[in-house]
């Protein structure tokens, strides 16, 4: 069931993908989509919606190195879920590299309390699922330059865009790049498709990606997510 279920999502990919899908960044449908935590509805002129606090997901047909959000935030969840910190941040993201919800890199736009963008490595050896590794692992990271992006307003559209280049990754606020550096060499330990993760805020966006052929190998589990 699980493999016919990856060989679907990763066909509803390379359908939308086009002529170039192993080489360019092609829209995702909503069918190419592994949710593993949270809902993603399908809305109208092929934008996606989340409204729910805690929302996890995977293109497990992507190739986990460049990937983009164009996203429009819609304002605060219903209910809300603070973070393992306790804080309550309100905030969209990338997923690269993301062989699970254990071991993966975020590539996250901050937009309350406040506006920036950051970049962490997960990193729990042997473990895959939340109720393993929770909040441990996590090592954030100190960009070699960084701007501060324009704080997101209610209603408005932004483009957050991620790029790995071997160990050097380049993240872009509307255009513009907000951080760029080097990921550990931990980051080399693990290997996974690209993906997105909110908290506490719904928003309308579409996501875009690079195909690549491991989707055999990453089967989409539902729920697995934190």
């Amino acid at each position: 069931m699980m493999i016919r279920q990856t060989a679907a999502l990763a066909m509803a990919f390379i359908q939308s993908a086009g002529v170039n899908a192993e080489t360019a960044l092609a829209p995702v449908a909503r069918s190419g989509v592994c949710v593993t935590n949270g809902a993603v509805a399908a809305s109208p002129g092929g934008v996606m919606r989340i409204d729910s606090p805690s929302s996890r997901a995977v293109v497990p047909a992507s190739d986990g190195r460049v990937a983009e959000l164009r996203f429009r935030f819609l304002g605060p969840t219903v209910g809300t879920k603070p973070l393992a910190s306790g804080e309550l941040r309100r905030q969209i993201g990338l997923k690269l590299k993301a062989q699970d919800t254990c071991n993966l890199v975020y590539a996250m736009w901050h937009i309350e309390p406040d506006q920036k963008v950051a970049v962490s490595v997960k990193r729990n050896p042997g473990m895959s699922t939340n109720a393993a590794c929770d909040a441990h692992g996590y090592v954030n990271l100190r960009p070699a330059a960084a701007v501060e992006p324009a704080p997101i307003r209610q209603g408005e559209w932004h483009v957050l865009r991620a790029e790995l280049s071997g160990a050097s990754l380049t993240v872009t606020a509307d255009g513009k790049v907000a951080w760029r550096g080097v990921l550990p060499s931990l980051a080399d330990e693990f290997d996974g498709p690209a993906g997105l993760r909110t908290d506490n805020a719904r928003f309308d966006f579409a996501f875009s990606a690079r195909a690549g052929r491991q989707a055999a190998a990453v089967p989409c589990r539902t729920g697995a997510g934190d």
